[in-house]
Protein backbone atom coordinates (compact mmCIF):
# COMPACT_ATOMS: atom_id res chain seq x y z
CA UNK A 1 0.00 0.00 0.00
CA UNK A 2 1.14 3.60 -1.23
CA UNK A 3 2.79 4.82 2.53
CA UNK A 4 0.27 8.13 1.53
CA UNK A 5 -2.47 6.10 2.69
CA UNK A 6 -0.69 4.41 5.91
CA UNK A 7 -3.13 6.35 8.34
CA UNK A 8 -5.29 3.29 7.40
CA UNK A 9 -3.46 1.37 9.91
CA UNK A 10 -5.95 2.97 12.61
CA UNK A 11 -8.41 0.89 11.83
CA UNK A 12 -9.30 -3.16 11.79
CA UNK A 13 -8.84 -4.71 8.54
CA UNK A 14 -12.29 -5.99 8.64
CA UNK A 15 -14.54 -5.05 5.85
CA UNK A 16 -17.34 -3.72 8.04
CA UNK A 17 -14.86 -0.78 8.78
CA UNK A 18 -14.33 0.38 4.96
CA UNK A 19 -16.59 3.81 5.47
CA UNK A 20 -14.50 4.66 8.11
CA UNK A 21 -11.24 4.13 5.81
CA UNK A 22 -13.00 5.58 2.81
CA UNK A 23 -14.20 8.64 5.82
CA UNK A 24 -9.84 8.88 6.51
CA UNK A 25 -9.04 8.83 2.99
CA UNK A 26 -11.76 11.85 2.26
CA UNK A 27 -10.84 14.03 5.62
CA UNK A 28 -6.91 13.42 4.66
CA UNK A 29 -7.54 14.21 0.63
CA UNK A 30 -10.83 16.51 0.84
CA UNK A 31 -11.84 13.87 -1.76
CA UNK A 32 -11.91 10.08 -2.83
CA UNK A 33 -9.01 9.96 -5.46
CA UNK A 34 -8.35 6.67 -7.56
CA UNK A 35 -5.15 6.42 -5.64
CA UNK A 36 -7.89 6.04 -2.39
CA UNK A 37 -9.87 4.23 -3.41
CA UNK A 38 -6.75 1.23 -4.59
CA UNK A 39 -5.35 2.19 -1.24
CA UNK A 40 -8.67 0.95 0.45
CA UNK A 41 -9.47 -1.86 -1.81
CA UNK A 42 -5.85 -3.21 -1.04
CA UNK A 43 -6.02 -2.55 2.53
CA UNK A 44 -9.51 -4.14 3.15
CA UNK A 45 -8.62 -7.01 0.18
CA UNK A 46 -11.87 -5.94 -1.81
CA UNK A 47 -12.12 -5.24 -5.36
CA UNK A 48 -11.63 -1.54 -6.37
CA UNK A 49 -15.39 -1.98 -7.68
CA UNK A 50 -16.75 -2.27 -4.67
CA UNK A 51 -14.67 0.50 -2.95
CA UNK A 52 -15.83 2.57 -5.80
CA UNK A 53 -19.64 0.99 -5.66
CA UNK A 54 -19.75 1.72 -1.79
CA UNK A 55 -18.31 5.56 -2.54
CA UNK A 56 -20.67 6.53 -5.35
CA UNK A 57 -23.76 5.49 -3.11
CA UNK A 58 -22.97 7.55 0.16
CA UNK A 59 -23.65 11.16 -0.91
CA UNK A 60 -20.94 11.69 1.76
CA UNK A 61 -18.22 10.99 -0.14
CA UNK A 62 -17.29 13.57 -3.40
CA UNK A 63 -15.07 11.84 -6.24
CA UNK A 64 -14.42 15.39 -7.18
CA UNK A 65 -11.01 17.05 -5.61
CA UNK A 66 -12.39 20.47 -3.91
CA UNK A 67 -11.53 23.78 -4.89
CA UNK A 68 -9.50 25.91 -2.42
CA UNK A 69 -13.16 28.25 -2.33
CA UNK A 70 -16.30 26.32 -1.55
CA UNK A 71 -19.29 27.93 -3.16
CA UNK A 72 -22.66 26.54 -1.22
CA UNK A 73 -26.22 28.51 -2.82
CA UNK A 74 -28.74 27.27 -0.92
CA UNK A 75 -31.95 26.27 -2.53
CA UNK A 76 -34.35 25.95 0.63
CA UNK A 77 -37.85 27.57 0.21
CA UNK A 78 -37.30 30.85 0.87
CA UNK A 79 -34.13 31.00 -1.36
CA UNK A 80 -35.75 28.88 -4.07
CA UNK A 81 -38.99 31.77 -4.18
CA UNK A 82 -36.44 34.36 -3.65
CA UNK A 83 -34.71 33.68 -6.58
CA UNK A 84 -31.57 30.66 -5.64
CA UNK A 85 -32.61 29.38 -9.00
CA UNK A 86 -30.84 32.53 -10.63
CA UNK A 87 -28.30 33.08 -8.66
CA UNK A 88 -27.18 29.04 -9.30
CA UNK A 89 -27.23 30.22 -13.34
CA UNK A 90 -25.11 33.16 -12.42
CA UNK A 91 -22.84 31.31 -10.61
CA UNK A 92 -22.49 28.56 -13.94
CA UNK A 93 -21.92 31.89 -16.06
CA UNK A 94 -19.04 33.21 -13.79
CA UNK A 95 -17.37 30.00 -13.04
CA UNK A 96 -18.09 27.70 -16.01
CA UNK A 97 -18.90 24.82 -13.71
CA UNK A 98 -21.90 23.17 -12.98
CA UNK A 99 -23.20 22.34 -9.18
CA UNK A 100 -20.65 19.38 -8.13
CA UNK A 101 -17.57 20.58 -10.16
CA UNK A 102 -14.95 22.65 -9.35
CA UNK A 103 -13.22 25.11 -11.53
CA UNK A 104 -10.01 24.30 -13.98
CA UNK A 105 -7.90 26.12 -12.03
CA UNK A 106 -9.20 24.56 -8.81
CA UNK A 107 -10.10 28.00 -7.09
CA UNK A 108 -14.07 26.65 -6.72
CA UNK A 109 -16.07 23.93 -6.12
CA UNK A 110 -19.50 24.60 -6.39
CA UNK A 111 -22.62 22.94 -4.67
CA UNK A 112 -26.12 23.29 -3.91
CA UNK A 113 -28.01 22.72 -0.70
CA UNK A 114 -31.08 22.27 0.67
CA UNK A 115 -30.98 25.23 3.58
CA UNK A 116 -28.14 27.42 4.96
CA UNK A 117 -30.33 28.60 7.95
CA UNK A 118 -30.26 32.38 6.76
CA UNK A 119 -33.71 32.64 5.43
CA UNK A 120 -34.57 35.94 6.40
CA UNK A 121 -31.33 37.13 3.83
CA UNK A 122 -32.48 35.27 1.03
CA UNK A 123 -31.34 34.25 -1.61
CA UNK A 124 -28.20 33.56 0.42
CA UNK A 125 -24.94 31.61 -0.47
CA UNK A 126 -21.85 31.02 1.66
CA UNK A 127 -17.90 30.82 0.11
CA UNK A 128 -15.55 29.04 2.43
CA UNK A 129 -18.54 28.70 5.18
CA UNK A 130 -19.12 33.15 5.17
CA UNK A 131 -22.88 33.30 4.49
CA UNK A 132 -23.64 36.42 1.83
CA UNK A 133 -27.30 37.31 1.58
CA UNK A 134 -29.94 39.12 -0.46
CA UNK A 135 -28.11 38.30 -3.47
CA UNK A 136 -28.05 39.91 -7.12
CA UNK A 137 -25.92 39.46 -9.96
CA UNK A 138 -23.64 42.46 -8.97
CA UNK A 139 -23.18 41.41 -5.31
CA UNK A 140 -22.50 37.87 -6.54
CA UNK A 141 -19.95 38.98 -9.04
CA UNK A 142 -18.13 41.51 -6.23
CA UNK A 143 -18.03 38.77 -3.94
CA UNK A 144 -16.45 36.37 -6.00
CA UNK A 145 -13.54 38.77 -7.52
CA UNK A 146 -12.64 38.83 -3.18
CA UNK A 147 -11.26 35.37 -3.98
Amino acid sequence: MDAKFSFLNKVDRDPGNLIKGLQLVQAAEGYVSDDGIRAVAEYFSIPPVEVEGVVSFYAQFKRVKPGRHKISVCDGTACHIKGAAQVLEWMRQELRIDSGETTDDGKFSLETVACLGCCSLAPVMSVDGKVYGKLDRKKMVKILKEF
